[in-house]
Order: structure tokens, then sequence, then C-alpha cells
């Protein structure tokens, strides 16, 4: 494979394009695979500049993960400020929205989730990328439950959960799109249920 020919970017853009970079490795080539140096290498680059936007192998991962986190809450938070105010549509934007997500980020995302597995830092990001999507859940169904706000966040961190292993059984092929959806959509009903 010819090397790209590396030109001047602005940082903002040289770290699209990195983290670009980084999801074509994870696609093709796994998790195990994607280091600073190979990415460096594939996307033209010297191994410094790879190192000063991320420091480390972690910190890619981390800005990976941070990426596809921050597109899953702006589809969700655009999905419920023009959902009309009914469970129901509250939790079909919900569950589009992540099985949406998840279907973007594709087989990447499930080399990368096990990536960030095991690591200190890595697992605090993960846990406060969590916490936060748990919130907003939480925030858009509380005034369809009568549980006490912690049964509540407890229950959207148990749904987030299942959001999670639907959208695996959907990217091994297990499942369709709609069925994910619709899954996903019918637990969180029957799941904020005092």
């Amino acid at each position: 494979m010819a090397k790209p020919e590396m030109r001047k970017l602005p940082k903002p853009e040289r770290r699209t394009q990195l983290l670009d970079t980084a999801r074509d490795i994870l696609r093709e080539s796994g998790a195990d695979a994607l280091t600073l140096g190979h990415l460096a290498e594939r996307a033209g680059v010297s191994k410094p500049i790879a190192y000063e936007h991320f420091g480390t192998r972690e910190g890619l991962l981390i800005a990976l993960s941070e990426e596809i986190e921050a597109r899953h809450i702006a589809k969700l938070e655009a999905g419920l400020e023009t959902a009309p105010p009914s469970l129901p549509a509250i939790a079909d934007v919900i569950s589009s929205a992540y099985i949406g997500c998840a279907l973007e980020s594709g087989p990447e995302w499930l080399a990368m989730s096990g990536a960030l597995r095991g690591n200190a830092q890595m697992d605090a990001v993960q846990q406060a990328l969590a916490d936060d999507y748990v919130a907003i859940i939480a925030a858009a169904l509380a005034r369809f439950s009568s549980l006490p706000p912690n049964d509540l966040r407890l229950r959207c961190a148990g749904l987030a959960g299942a959001a999670e292993t639907i959208a695996r059984e959907l990217i091994r092929g297990r499942i369709d799109e709609n069925t994910a959806s619709a899954n996903l959509a019918a637990l969180i009903v029957h799941g904020i249920a005092a």
C-alpha cells in the first residue's frame, strides 16, 4: 500500500484524519493492530504527531470512544427535542439513536469496546460516559415513571446494559435493525414501570 502524502493540516483536521484512519484500522484488522506507530504510518504522518494527539494507545481508544458517544448523544438529544410527549415515542427515540449509532460504528465498536476493558483510566472514562448517558435517558423518562429517582436511574443503567447487548446481537448479524430497535423500545417502556 502506498504511503499517503503528508501535508500540513490544522490540528483539529489532523485529529479527525487520525481518528478516521484509526476506525479504518479497527474495521480491517481489529484492536490489536491499532497502535500509534501503525496509525501514524497509515495516516502518512510521523509518530510524534500521533503521540502529540493521543499520548498513548489508550488515549487513542478513549478519543474514539468519546467521539462515538458524542455522536450518539447528539442524535439522542436532537430526537428527544422533537419527539411527541409520550412514553412510546421517547422509547423509540432512545432505542433508534442507540441502535443507529451501533450500526454506524459497526464491528469496530465491538473491537474497541473490548480493548477498552481492564485499564483503570479507560474504565473511568467509560463509566463517566455511561453515567452521562444514563442521566440523559433517566431525565427523558422521568415524567412517565413514578419510580423514586434512584430506582429510575438504576433501571436506566440496566436499560443501557440491555441496549449494549442488543446492539452486539445486531452487529453480529443475529437480528435485524427493526427487531433490535423494537425490542429495546419495549424494554424501555416496560422497564420504567413502578
